[in-house]
């Protein structure tokens, strides 16, 4: 198997590189787009270098030495101008996150992937199934924050996008020849618009996988460790997931360990963390335990609207006849029609094509290539 040969880049370190690499790809109509941050080394994470390609060039731009990416802010926003990314969720949030930059006209060549059937749609997986090139992998969890940088971690980079283009042409052709372009550049449009979460004023617990099902005095533990992992990561400037795991702090709550002896008999931490942490958490624990019932904190709870008994019958008809079509088109089921989008539509069990496009969460190419026959299995139920 060939290994990818060096692509030639241009590393960007100052406004006026960034200035002219903008206006020599004024007038391109596709740009191939990635990032890199620190997320595994910082608690506040930030975009450590942007790699874009494009007009037969590939480059590398420092936006820690080069703090202001306006100049690129229209062009991302332009849709006449398609933005190639791999897996673009994450990237779209930062971007929004640390430049503010909107994006329209997106082509996520992970989603295409999947849009075609792949089921291993990492962009080594893809870039070598299909042009039969190993991607270099070492610096992946790097840290990227780092200057100043090797020199191998900087191509690397630059790798990450110099196939993006030739891949994206391949697959729009493919998807469009099935009939499932249109599927996937709405999906992207989607896409485009995610942005970062914001935890403003809400309780920590509510992002915390395993919060709603502690009794109230539980969860107020809880919540006292997350608040006081966030303020250690944020003091010594490390990721939540490194200071204290969030398996450690739910099974501290769990248990309602107020000691670091019943820390270690439950094994909830380490030795080494217990004699670092043991007693600031176990005064968190007391003192949650020493709360006043009106005063310990509730899950907030959805309540259910009341509907059929008959809905679980029409999900698993509906689910039966989607398994049927996703496996004739050799796709993953849940991209045609996921467990929330089939349970809104068994609860509404709409009637018409008007009906269903009323139906949340349900897209536009669904209902025009599907919808019929989703009206059909309805229409056959009793």
């Amino acid at each position: 198997m060939a290994a990818v040969a060096d692509p030639s880049y241009r590393f960007i370190r100052t406004p006026a590189e960034l200035e002219q690499f903008v206006s020599r790809i004024s007038q391109e109509k596709i740009l191939a787009v990635d990032l890199e941050a620190d997320s595994m080394f910082h608690f506040q994470e930030k975009v450590c270098l942007l790699q874009m390609a494009g007009n037969g060039e590939n480059v590398v731009i420092d936006p820690l030495e080069v703090n202001d990416l306006s100049a690129l802010a229209p062009m991302f926003k332009d849709k006449d101008v398609c933005k190639v990314f791999h897996g673009s969720d994450y990237d779209v949030r930062s971007l929004y996150r640390d430049f503010s930059i909107e994006i329209n006209n997106l082509f996520d060549t992970q989603l295409a992937s999947m849009f075609m059937g792949q089921r291993e749609t990492s962009l080594g997986a893809v870039v070598c199934n299909r042009f039969g090139i190993q991607l270099d992998k070492r610096y992946q969890k790097k840290d990227w924050s780092q200057r100043p940088l090797p020199v191998g971690m900087i191509e690397y980079a630059a790798s990450d996008v110099y196939h993006l283009i030739p891949l994206a042409r391949m697959l729009m052709d493919e998807l469009e020849e099935k009939g499932r372009l249109d599927w996937v550049k709405e999906e992207c449009d989607y896409l485009s618009e995610v942005r970062p979460m914001e935890n403003g004023s809400d309780p920590l617990f509510l992002r915390f996988r395993g919060a709603g099902r502690l009794p109230r005095r539980n969860l107020a533990a809880l919540e006292g460790l997350l608040q006081y992992r966030r303020k250690l990561a944020e003091k010594k400037d490390r990721p939540l997931f490194k200071v204290i795991s969030n398996t450690a702090l739910l099974k501290i709550a769990t248990e309602m360990a107020q000691t670091p002896q019943a820390m270690e008999a439950a094994r909830c931490l380490s030795a080494k963390q217990i004699r670092i942490y043991g007693k600031p958490l176990s005064a968190i624990v007391k003192k949650a335990n020493a709360l006043a019932e009106k005063d310990l904190p509730t899950y907030p709870r959805k309540r259910r609207p009341s509907v059929s008994p008959r809905v679980p019958e029409r999900i698993k008809i509906i689910k039966a006849w989607r398994d049927r079509l996703a496996d004739g088109l050799g796709l993953d089921p849940a991209l045609l029609f996921n467990k929330a989008l089939m349970t809104a539509i068994a609860v509404k069990k709409p009637a018409d094509l008007q009906a269903l496009r009323n139906v949340e969460g349900i897209r536009n190419w669904q209902v025009k290539a599907f919808g019929k026959e989703v009206l059909t299995v309805l229409s056959a139920l009793p």
